[in-house]
């Protein structure tokens, strides 16, 4: 796990002050202007990161077997597009997103289950991924009236990291520091506060590998062992960005305050442009009761929650940092080049979701994986 990099006091504060002075003219060009500035800026930045860019394109190929190449390159680059407009959406957040204006910007759907859940005894673990804006499902859920914490990756400068938990802080979000979540997660579970994890990242080699897009990815172990050992609700969500020509999909209030928001934006259709516009949808709730009795309830429960970011990521393709090195880790029998294990097998097997061809896939899958290290190992 890599460690937060440490300045200076004095460099720390010059360079914190440079870097808010940095975001000054992205706060007052307006929303709607910032963000087509970042699509702008994204386009360029796309033809000259080359390695991210073929990165993100192979992915795509692995995960869209399908795909023309034109359907790959297109998603590439709304996957750069998505990610500067993001840096777009963070500065304005705080003054967009509030108790009161939340509903003019984000739908909640399909949320009865999840609410029950916050509003249950039972601790909450609340999972998402790079998918979308990750940061404002923990912002909305606070915005709802539910105190809640999330666990984040502090920023380099403290100046920065400090200005940025103040502005979300102040919104009823707790931001943990991951590099002492070891402590402060167990803490907030005790204390009945819902916990909201990124978790789609690689869990290393000895994750739990697990079916990502028809290939074993690594998974972190933690998410599992936590929610066994808290006996914790799983609520598995996104923020997914909506079109300016997209119409707002069902609200879960619908007939109540919701109803009124979305014809307030019909009516005023021609500012659609100019503001956030968020559906959280929630892909999948479960819990203890889901996974008692299961021979392997931690493959599971790891196996259930990436099912449900594939999900997410299946809905709004461009939204998904594809960047990241998606299945760098690999298993142990890919590795060491030995036979598909049969206790991963059967684990597969035991998935309810999955069918026979499913697991034949993925073992095909892992065979062609494990011959391609094999050549490079030998070049």
């Amino acid at each position: 796990m890599a460690r937060k990099r440490k300045f200076h006091p004095v460099a720390d504060a010059v360079l914190s002050t440079l870097a808010r002075c940095a975001t000054a003219p992205v706060s007052v060009a307006g929303f709607g202007t910032a963000s087509r500035c970042a699509v702008a800026l994204a386009d360029v930045v796309a033809k000259v990161d080359r390695k991210h860019m073929v990165r993100a394109q192979r992915n795509l190929r692995d995960a869209y077997p399908k795909w023309t190449q034109e359907q790959v390159d297109a998603t590439a680059l709304g996957c750069f597009r998505h990610m500067f407009q993001l840096g777009a959406e963070f500065i304005h957040t705080p003054r967009l997103i509030t108790r009161d204006s939340a509903i003019q910007q984000i739908t909640f759907t399909n949320m009865h289950q999840s609410v029950r859940a916050l509003l249950s005894d039972r601790p909450v673990l609340l999972i998402s991924g790079h998918i979308g804006n990750w940061e404002l499902v923990g912002y909305a859920i606070a915005m709802l009236g539910f105190d809640m914490a999330a666990v984040y990756r502090p920023l380099d400068l403290k100046g920065i990291d400090a200005w940025v938990r103040e502005g979300r802080e102040s919104k009823g979000l707790h931001l943990l520091d991951k590099f002492g979540a070891a402590r402060s997660v167990p803490a907030c579970l005790e204390k009945g506060l819902p916990i909201g994890l990124v978790a789609d990242q690689s869990g290393g080699d000895r994750g739990y590998f697990t079916p990502f897009f028809g290939r074993l990815t690594s998974t972190y172990k933690i998410v599992a062992l936590t929610a066994m050992q808290y006996g914790a609700t799983i609520v598995c969500g996104n923020a997914r960005r909506l079109g300016v020509h997209e119409n707002d999909p069902a609200g879960v209030w619908q007939g109540t305050h919701a109803e009124p928001a979305r014809a307030a934006r019909t009516l005023a259709r021609i500012d659609l442009a100019n503001n956030m516009r968020y559906a959280v949808e929630i892909h999948d709730v479960f819990g203890p009761a889901d996974w008692e009795g299961n021979r392997d309830a931690p493959y599971y429960i790891s196996a259930r929650f990436r099912r449900a970011m594939e999900s997410m990521v299946r809905s709004a393709p461009e939204q998904y940092f594809w960047m990241h090195r998606i299945w760098r880790s690999r298993p142990a029998h890919e590795r060491m080049g030995k036979p598909f294990p049969e206790n991963l097998e059967a684990k597969l097997r035991n998935l309810p979701w999955m069918s026979a061809a499913d697991v034949d896939a993925i073992i095909a899958r892992s065979n062609a994986d494990a011959a391609q290290l094999e050549v490079l190992q030998k070049m």
